[in-house]
């Protein structure tokens, strides 16, 4: 077994914090080179094909998303199954209250929502909140985790992670503030708390049998009094889809379906 220690790079946690604090639209750091080169090679390696049927465990199609997923421990391969465990344990929990100034932080050892992600081409996630209250723990969802996958990604294919601005008075995103580029083994830790709108709403450009892989990890605080209570994903309609009532009903239903 690899030990714990020998999976991530070494990173300034402390310098971290402070580009954390100091982000906009809402808190956020981008950590470039998360794992060890090694890992992160064979991390890469050990996602399935898209087209195994085996393995992954959800597939959304619809007018606001195209993407796979898989969250279920058995099916992951070795050193993916010890990555996420690090990423779970207190170890990792420690330097992530460094990076964000909190406490009191735990992980969703079952990865409700996380474990691995795939789009191929034509893939998008739609800008949107992501769920507040965990649907069997009742915990608060505050911080995610996601960290980059694909060796020798394109930039002109797209797959950036967009971070959106949001209008009070719409209760809605406002408009793009940042792109987070898909760059192989890329973490980006942000608040989700924070009226924190994320997608990528535009169509991967990537060739066929190409696939932006990611892990995702979330972590969770004891729910706040001012804590939405938001089952499901709040999507938002992008560009003309705002104009389509048939979408804007499906995103209506989409978020309240309960888990």
């Amino acid at each position: 077994m690899t030990h714990s220690s020998t999976l991530i790079n070494h990173h300034n946690w402390h310098d971290l914090s402070v580009q954390y604090k100091d982000t906009k639209p809402f808190n956020h750091v981008v950590i470039d080179n998360f794992w060890e080169s090694s890992i992160a090679e064979q991390l890469a390696t050990d996602f399935p094909k898209y087209d195994n049927h085996t393995i992954w465990t959800a597939h959304y199609k619809n007018p606001v998303e195209d993407k796979k997923s898989c969250n279920h421990w058995d099916k992951f391969p070795a050193t993916t199954y010890q990555a996420f465990n690090y990423l779970n344990s207190p170890s990792f929990l420690n330097l992530l209250e460094i990076v964000v100034d909190d406490v009191g932080i735990f992980p969703d050892v079952g990865l409700h929502g996380g474990g691995w992600h795939a789009h191929q081409q034509g893939g998008k996630l739609n800008v949107h909140l992501d769920y507040s209250i965990h649907p069997k723990l009742k915990s608060e969802r505050k911080y995610n985790l996601i960290i980059y996958m694909t060796p020798d990604w394109n930039p002109a294919w797209g797959g950036g992670l967009e971070l959106w601005s949001h209008d009070p008075v719409s209760n809605k995103p406002r408009q793009c503030e940042k792109t987070i580029e898909n760059k192989f083994n890329r973490a980006v830790i942000f608040d989700t708390t924070q009226n924190s709108w994320h997608g990528l709403p535009k169509d991967l450009q990537c060739p066929l049998g190409v696939i932006r892989q990611s892990m995702a990890v979330y972590y969770l605080i004891q729910p706040t009094l001012t804590a939405p209570v938001r089952p499901r994903a709040k999507f938002a309609p992008y560009q003309d889809q705002a104009s389509n009532p048939e979408i804007l009903d499906f995103i209506e239903k989409r978020g309240s379906i309960t888990t």
